[in-house]
C-alpha cells in the first residue's frame, strides 16, 4: 500500500488531486492508534498526517490553541498543562482497547469527536473545536471557523466535520478552546448499589446545582467485588468541600460516600475514560447511547440474550460500554433489538474485521437521513476518495 506523507498543505492538496485523477481511494492515518475504529478500510493507499506537526497558535489569555493535525495529543496536553490549562473534554485513548501503539494525534481527536467522562458537563470535542483547515475531495483547501466562538456564519463546517471519521476530507489543522485546570479533584464513591440504584443516584446528582464533572457506575466484578458509583468534583477546595457536603445530604438515601483523592481515583477514571476494563480480551465492544433511566432495563434485556456480557455506565448512565462474545454478529441483532424497544443507538467499537465488514458498525440511518448523508459526502468528496465505506457501506 502506498503511504503519502505530506509536510505542507500544498503537498496534501497535490496528493488528493493525484489520487482523484487515478481514481485511487485514500484511507487517512494519524498516529495509527485507532485504525480498528469503523468499518475495515477499503482504500488502496493512505494519506498520513505524520508530516504535519507542531503547535501553530497558543494564546493562554484567550484560552485558544491551534495545532497541525499530526501533532501528538500528548504534546498539546503538556503545552497546556505548563500554563495551567487543559482540553475541556478529556479525550479517550483507544490504545488500551485496540492494543495499538503509536501516539494519538490532535487531528484524530477532532475527526472522530473523541471525548471522555467530562463530556457530561463540559461537552464533546466538537463543542470545543472552533476552527479547522481541511483538504476536500477535489484537492481544495477549506478553512472554517477560527480563534473565537462567534466567527461562524451559515453552515458550521467545523461541527459537521467533527465525528465524520475522515470521510469528508483530510484535516491539516485544528483549533480548540481550552479551560483552566482545576485546583483539586475529589471523587465521591458509593459501594454496593445495583445498576438501577447507581443510575438513579447519578441522575439525581446531575440534576442538582452541585455540578459533578464526571459520573459513572461500575457493576460488581468490574473494578472490585462490590459495585462502585462515582461522582467526580472539580474546582477550588472551598467549592469542592461545600458541594461534596451538599451532595452527601442530597443523596443520603443511597448511603454515606467515601471520599477519594490522589493516584487511585485518577487511575480509576482513566480506566473509565478508555474503557480499559475490556483491554486484552477478544470480546467485541459496543458503545450504547440512550436515556440513562432506560440503560439498566436495556442492559438486562441484552444480558439475557448474550450470556457473559459485561458492561459499565459513564456520562451519568447515558453511555453504556458493553463487551460481548465476538462470534457471529457480535450481538448486533440482540443489542439493536433491545434499543429499538428502549430507544438510543449502538456503535460497534471493537470486533474482528470480518464482523465489522458484515454488520452495521454505526447505527443504521433512516432512509431520509441516509440521503442527507450521501449528499453531504458528495458535496465534500464527489469521487468518493476519502475513506469509502468507513462509516456506512457504499458511502
Amino acid at each position: 500500500m502506498t503511504i503519502h506523507t505530506p509536510t505542507t498543505e500544498a503537498q496534501a492538496c497535490a496528493v488528493v488531486k493525484s489520487v482523484v485523477d487515478s481514481s485511487t481511494p485514500l484511507s487517512i492515518r494519524g498516529g495509527g492508534t485507532r485504525t480498528g475504529l469503523g468499518r475495515p478500510a477499503q482504500a488502496a493507499s493512505t494519506i498520513s498526517s505524520a508530516g504535519l506537526t507542531g503547535i501553530t497558535l497558543y494564546e493562554p489569555a484567550e484560552m485558544v490553541i491551534a495545532a497541525r493535525a499530526g501533532t501528538p495529543l500528548a504534546l498539546v496536553q503538556e503545552t497546556l498543562a505548563e500554563r495551567g490549562q487543559m482540553l475541556p473534554f478529556e479525550p479517550m485513548d483507544h490504545r488500551a482497547l485496540f492494543g495499538s501503539e503509536g501516539e494519538p494525534t490532535i487531528g484524530a481527536v477532532a475527526a472522530c469527536n473523541i471525548s471522555g467522562p467530562r463530556r457530561i458537563n463540559a461537552g464533546a470535542a466538537r463543542d470545543s473545536l472552533i476552527g479547522i483547515r481541511l483538504v476536500n475531495g477535489r484537492g481544495e483547501m477549506i478553512k472554517s471557523g477560527g480563534r473565537v466562538m462567534k466567527n461562524v456564519t451559515g453552515l458550521d463546517l467545523v461541527k459537521l466535520v467533527s465525528g465524520s471519521h475522515g470521510t469528508l476530507g483530510f484535516l491539516t489543522e485544528v483549533t480548540f478552546r481550552v479551560l483552566p485546570r482545576p485546583e483539586r479533584l475529589v471523587t465521591l464513591q458509593w459501594s454496593g448499589l445495583s445498576d438501577e440504584q447507581g443510575v438513579a443516584l447519578l441522575s439525581k446528582a446531575l440534576g442538582s446545582p452541585f455540578e459533578p464533572m464526571a459520573a459513572a457506575h461500575l457493576p460488581a466484578g468490574l473494578a472490585g467485588d462490590q459495585a462502585r458509583t462515582l461522582l467526580r468534583l472539580e474546582n477550588f477546595s472551598d467549592s469542592i468541600e461545600y458541594r461534596a457536603a451538599e451532595l452527601s445530604l442530597l443523596l443520603g438515601e443511597f448511603g454515606v460516600p467515601d471520599r477519594l483523592e490522589g493516584e487511585m481515583p485518577s487511575e480509576l477514571w482513566s480506566l473509565v475514560r478508555d474503557a480499559a476494563f475490556f483491554a486484552g480480551t477478544d470480546e467485541a465492544v459496543w458503545r450504547l447511547s440512550l436515556a440513562p433511566t432506560n440503560g439498566p432495563k436495556a442492559i438486562a434485556t441484552i444480558a439475557r440474550g448474550l450470556p457473559g456480557a459485561r458492561w459499565f455506565y459513564d456520562w451519568g448512565g447515558g453511555l453504556v460500554w458493553l463487551a460481548v462474545p465476538p462470534e457471529d454478529d457480535a450481538g448486533a441483532a440482540a443489542i439493536r433489538g433491545a434499543l429499538h424497544r428502549f430507544g438510543g443507538h449502538a456503535t460497534l467499537v471493537r470486533a474482528p474485521d470480518a464482523v465489522r465488514a458484515a454488520v452495521d458498525v454505526f447505527q443504521p440511518l433512516a432512509e431520509p437521513l441516509m440521503r442527507v448523508t450521501v449528499g453531504i459526502k458528495k458535496s465534500f468528496d464527489p469521487d468518493g476518495i476519502f475513506e469509502p465505506g468507513r462509516m456506512y457501506a457504499g458511502v
